[in-house]
Formats: structure tokens, sequence, C-alpha cells
């Protein structure tokens, strides 16, 4: 969802995934135990926005659990406390993203396949599919001569026609890059 202001498009996650669930808050805040609000850290699956947010009390959670946390009414998410990066998640949420983010990828095929279809060269010398990891010039040549003669209709599509490796895997490595370190390209991710 974006929002507008003042000209500049905000935008926001509608649904993210549970990556991790904290009961008790953060150990580390200095609050009295009393008083700590319990907490998930979630990664939004169409920004793949790091968020942490208080759950409501008594809120079930699941790992890899989709839970709404737009604007609207929210069902289990009290309200968003704001964007973590990847240095502020738990162990356990580290753990897990790898699985939550090609759980997201393999959910949105159609958007990814997308990608290998309509990637644009960056400059005269590099193209956006070179950003992908594992995906050198032998594979790009391999993805647009494949992608003129027809569009790509699935994962397994790319795979067979430009005998590139598992792109669920590859555009995976690709997101976690982004969300782990400065990158000067961002392909799927929101600026920090």
């Amino acid at each position: 969802m974006e929002k507008k202001i003042e000209g500049i498009a905000k935008r926001y996650e509608e649904y993210a995934y549970v990556l991790d669930h904290l009961p008790h808050g953060r150990p580390s805040t200095g609050k009295p135990a009393f008083r700590a609000e319990p907490i998930v850290q979630v990664i939004g699956e169409t920004y793949f926005t790091l968020l942490e947010a208080v759950t409501r009390v008594g809120a079930p959670f699941a790992p890899y659990e989709r839970v709404y946390v737009g604007k609207d009414s929210r069902e289990k998410i009290e309200h968003i406390t704001g964007r973590v990066n990847y240095d502020e998640l738990t162990s356990t949420a580290k753990s897990e993203l790898p699985a939550v983010i090609e759980t997201i990828v393999k959910n949105q095929e159609d958007r990814f396949v997308a990608f290998f279809n309509n990637a644009p060269a960056i400059t005269p010398r590099m193209h956006a599919l070179e950003l992908i990891p594992g995906i050198g010039k032998k594979y790009m040549w391999q993805i647009l001569n494949e992608r003129e003669k027809k569009p790509f209709q699935s994962f397994v599509d790319v795979q067979q026609r430009a005998n590139v490796p598992d792109p669920v895997k590859l555009i995976t490595k690709r997101i976690l890059e982004e969300l782990t370190e400065e990158s000067k390209y961002r392909l799927f991710t929101r600026l920090p």
C-alpha cells in the first residue's frame, strides 16, 4: 500500500511473516518484567521490511505465520513499534529469515518470474540479472536470449530453458544480501 505525503510515496506493508515471538518483550529494554510488552519481529511480504510490533496480550503466534500489519484493524498486532535493521533481529529471527524469505518468494512466483522477464540493464556494463548471486554473464545471456523467444512462465521454466540453478534460492540469497549489508543497488527491498 502506498500513501502520498507531500508528493512522496510512503510504502507500507499489509502482511508480514513472523520471525520471532517474544511474549515477555526484549530482555535488554531495561523495563521491569511486569511492564514489558509482548513483541514479534516480522518481515513484510511486499518490500521485505523488517519490523517489530507489539502484540495483543495472549495472542498466539507460530513461526512463519502470516499476519496482517496494515493500517486497518489488526487481529493479533496491537501496533507497529517501527522498522529494525538486520543487526537488531534476535538470533532466532536471523536463523528463521532465510526460510521465511524463501516462502515469500515461492508464494509470489509471478512477481519474481516477471523480474526474470523484465529486468533491465543498470549500466552499459552491468545488468540487473547479474546482481543475483550465481548469475554471471553466461547465465545472464541465456536468460536474455530465452526471454526474447518467449517470456518465462514459472521458476521451473527459467531453470529448464536458461539452465539456471534454483531461481528461488538465488533470489532468496539476493534479498538476504540486501537486508544484511549496504548494497549499492536494491532490487527487492526498500531503502533502510
